[in-house]
């Protein structure tokens, strides 16, 4: 898979309510020893991906998260723009960081959260 497929299937993954489906994708997307972190948990593996995005969907109920920017490729990792929404209201928006495994899936994710920090005075 591409990079851009790699992110368009790991964020079908976030919008999968079925455990078994939302483990297929990440199994195409994300490597077995991957790691994801953001600024309210780091997930160490597939399974544990798969049960924190069962959380986050039994916390935020009807919300989606979407891709909102193309997917920006260097020889270091990818990064991409997201929000998470309910319907149509944009409940937070944030940025992912990748690093890719050799095989091409999602080794290391780190999210942050809202913009970035104002410069200080």
């Amino acid at each position: 898979m591409d990079p851009i497929e790699i992110v368009r299937t790991y964020g079908a993954s976030w919008n999968e309510p079925d455990d078994a489906r939302r483990t297929a994708l990440l199994e195409q997307a994300f490597a077995d020893d991957g790691v994801y972190h953001d600024p309210t948990a780091k997930a160490e593996g597939r399974a544990a991906l798969v049960a924190h995005i069962a959380g986050f969907r039994a916390m935020f109920p009807g919300r989606s998260i979407e891709t909102t920017s193309g997917v920006d490729v260097t020889d270091v990792g990818l990064r991409f723009a997201w929000e998470m929404r309910n319907g149509d209201a944009v409940e937070l928006e944030g940025m992912d960081f990748v690093e890719l495994a050799p095989d091409g899936r999602i080794q290391k994710i780190a999210g942050f959260f809202g913009p970035l920090p104002p410069l200080d005075a």
